[in-house]
């Protein structure tokens, strides 16, 4: 299996950061910067995204697991503490599925526990037709703006367009698939690690209904919520956003 293009720093007990849709490790520079001075971090670029923009994406969202796995194992990484955020929290739920033992501290970032959200703003028929009409740095353009109370006038979205960039087409059509084919609800209640869920209340990605399914779900689970904040708000509030990742590591 062909490893991810990783970044990493610092020394300590592991923390992995895995990052969502139209992302890379460059959405993590702060949180790097932040946590390597305590942790050893590393933030793998997912397939046919950011730095890993030159590997074919998988269409599930289990494999997706199964590639970041397989690059700790190559990383010498054995126990972790695991955040992933947006699309990166489904592939992290399903590592946690699929090898609970080696999680001690699990983080649920602006996520949910399906792939396809109900009621969700388009088909992903239409979002397929869209990437394909309008190709991919149009297609980040408009995601990106969601993802900040600011939209295009935030100060995060130039980093989250230049990151963004870097995905292929492929890789945004075949993360739709996994999406649609993927529900982690069943194997909530089998996740031992403490977990914190951490939701901006302005998040116009996942609704208020997918962070109480995974709080009612997850027995050792609590919520840090980001007043004021949209999807991406580990870039509108750092410091709130660190400080609640702080005292739970």
């Amino acid at each position: 299996m062909e490893t991810l293009t990783v970044t990493r720093a610092g020394n300590g007990p592991p923390l992995v950061l895995v990052h969502g849709y139209f992302g890379g490790a460059g959405h993590w520079t702060a949180e790097i910067e932040h946590f390597a001075p305590r942790f050893d971090v590393i933030a793998p670029s997912l397939a046919g995204f950011g730095d890993s923009a030159h590997l074919t994406a998988p269409d599930s969202i289990a494999a997706h697991a199964a590639q970041v796995w397989a690059t700790l194992d190559a990383q010498g990484m054995r126990h972790i503490a695991l955040l992933g955020h947006s699309m990166g929290g489904m592939v992290v739920q399903e590592m946690i599925a699929q090898q609970p033992d080696r999680v001690t501290r699990l983080i649920l970032y602006g996520t949910g526990c399906v792939g396809l959200l109900p009621g969700r703003f388009e088909t992903l028929d239409a979002s397929r037709a869209r990437i394909r009409r309008d190709g991919v740095e149009a297609t980040m353009r408009m995601i990106a703006a969601t993802w900040l109370n600011d939209g295009e006038a935030a100060p995060g979205y130039a980093a989250c367009l230049a990151e963004g960039k870097k995905g292929t087409e492929q890789a945004a059509l075949a993360s739709l698939t996994a999406w649609e084919n993927w529900n982690g609800t069943a194997n909530l209640s089998r996740i031992v690690a403490p977990t914190l869920v951490i939701w901006g209340d302005n998040d116009r990605s996942y609704p208020r209904a997918q962070i109480d399914a995974l709080l009612d779900g997850i027995p050792n689970s609590r919520l840090a919520l980001m007043k004021g904040c949209a999807h991406a708000a580990h870039l509108e509030d750092p410091a709130v956003f660190h400080a609640h990742l702080d005292e739970f590591l």
